[in-house]
């Protein structure tokens, strides 16, 4: 029987109101994995209202205790680690070695928001009248929305609670319908720690009835603030959605990284770093490395590494230890895979390894039993004109493109609507910062995979990346508010 999975409104697991469930499939077994309850508009508005009522409490809770819970839930998550990475490849198919790592780096994020708790949130303000103690306090905004993808599941369930609890704010965690029992994972960790009733609820749906629930939770008027991570498209509507209400956002969204390899680069730690950043997860990180340029001098050797890599890697079932790279996470996305590499090659692309290699392969979509795995591909010789140059692929294909010189390396480095994650390899430590700095992204990594975060970080991108910055040194502003206080120590003198 396939597990199931409820709705935690206000400390209580439920059905949705309605009765309505959806199925969650494997997909590379094709099995029911998890049937979610399917929340409405009800549901979600009884979300919010339990967070609203668990804010009062919650929000003067001193440092030391929210801090204890956060570690502790931490804890718990780790406790769990190997049941939770199970479930991980159970609904997403992801490795389980992803889902370990998952596991870690959340329970990371965990204790360094507990750490958070107890940082200063105040600070005194010059005042130029006597006797006047002015003080600039950050305040919690009350109810936070975090809407989590499935890509990673349990690192970007965390990140999107785990600060807004830290800072006094009260959650509801939509959770993806793709990935619901994991994220369920990150409420009942914290529920075990001691966190109170209605500050984390838990929303799972039907895809068909997202607009509705996601519209409902952005449209509550005790909804403070929305963090959103997954694609720009939707990113764009939410946002769009949020804004004459005046209500703030936190949008981490899709990504095209560019993985510069300049004639200089160590070549070896090169193809190492771009065959982990277009790889992993099957390609399906919002940071993964989606085009590689590289210096004409340094390219046919370059490529050459990287293929023995790719080549090297296996792939098959994720519930077996030696598969390095699964399936993507449906049919739909492995045949939008093979859309974007067969339209690269009918242009005139050369696909070294992979998918599509020599005549009249690439054609099996080997669902059903074997799942949509889709080979580690790379596809060189992209240019403008193809699909893959500027579409997210947002699988294990990486594109590589030739660049003449540095300048030109920086011009198809940017040439791209996104602006996450990027990465630039030369042995002249100062040359590439110099090529960093002039790369338009929210993240760059010098001779180091695009794949890459860590708790204390900022994390987030520009353009149509998105905006805001997750991260320990950031989200003090992104899920709190000033209040200025004043408080006068003697009489005042006024003019009337």
């Amino acid at each position: 029987m396939p597990a199931e999975q409820q709705l935690l409104i206000a400390g209580a697991w439920r059905a949705a109101a309605s009765g309505a469930t959806h199925e969650v499939r494997n997909a590379y077994t094709g099995e029911v994995a998890t049937v979610q309850a399917a929340a409405g508009r009800a549901d979600a508005e009884a979300a919010v209202v339990a967070a609203a009522e668990a804010f009062a409490d919650w929000s003067v809770t001193s440092p030391a205790i929210r801090r204890d819970v956060l570690v502790a839930a931490g804890d718990a998550l780790q406790d769990h680690a190997a049941e939770i990475a199970h479930i991980v490849s159970e609904e997403t198919a992801g490795t389980f070695g992803w889902g370990m790592f998952n596991v870690a780096l959340a329970a990371s994020m965990f204790r360094a928001a507990g750490a958070l708790a107890s940082e200063p949130t105040g600070e005194m303000v010059a005042s130029d009248v006597p006797g006047l103690r002015s003080t600039a306090m950050r305040v919690p905004l009350g109810v936070c929305v975090g809407i989590a993808p499935w890509n990673a599941p349990v690192i970007l369930a965390a990140r999107a609670v785990v600060w807004a609890l830290a800072l006094g704010n009260t959650v509801v965690l939509k959770a993806s319908e793709q990935s619901p029992r994991v994220h369920a994972a990150i409420a009942e960790a914290l529920l075990s720690a001691g966190l109170p009733d209605g500050a984390i609820n838990l929303i799972t749906n039907d895809p068909a009835d997202a607009a509705e629930v996601v519209g409902a939770l952005i449209e509550h008027p005790e909804t403070a603030h929305i963090n959103f991570t997954g694609s720009t498209r939707v990113g764009a509507m939410i946002a769009a959605q949020a804004a004459p209400l005046f209500k703030r956002t936190l949008l981490e969204l899709g990504g095209k990284a560019p993985l510069l390899v300049l004639d200089d680069a160590d070549l070896e730690a090169a193809a190492a770093a771009a065959s982990f950043g277009a790889f992993m997860n099957s390609g399906q990180i919002c940071m993964s490395t989606e085009r590689i340029v590289v210096d004409r001098t340094v390219h046919d050797a370059f490529v050459s590494q990287l293929a023995a890599r790719a080549e090297a890697l296996t792939t098959g079932s994720p519930f077996e230890d030696t598969t390095m790279v699964g399936p993507v996470v449906t049919a739909g996305a492995s045949r939008r895979l093979r859309e974007l590499v067969a339209d690269a090659r009918a242009k005139g692309a050369r696909i070294v390894s992979g998918e599509g290699e020599g005549e009249g392969e690439g054609e099996d979509e080997r669902e059903g039993g074997d799942g949509p795995v889709h080979r580690p591909t790379i596809v060189d010789g992209v240019t403008p004109a193809m699909r893959l140059y500027g579409e997210e692929s947002f699988g294990p294909v990486v594109a590589v493109v030739t660049a003449d010189g540095v300048d030109d390396a920086v011009r198809i480095a940017n040439d791209t609507d996104y602006g996450l994650a990027a990465a630039v390899f030369g042995a002249d430590v100062d040359r590439a910062l110099a090529v960093a700095s002039r790369i338009r992204s929210g993240i760059c990594h010098v001779n180091g995979a695009t794949v890459h975060d860590e708790a204390t970080a900022p994390f987030g991108g520009v353009k149509s990346s998105g905006w805001g910055r997750f991260g320990s040194g950031e989200v003090v502003r992104e899920f709190t508010t000033t209040r200025w206080i004043t408080v006068s120590e003697q009489p005042r003198q006024y003019p009337l």
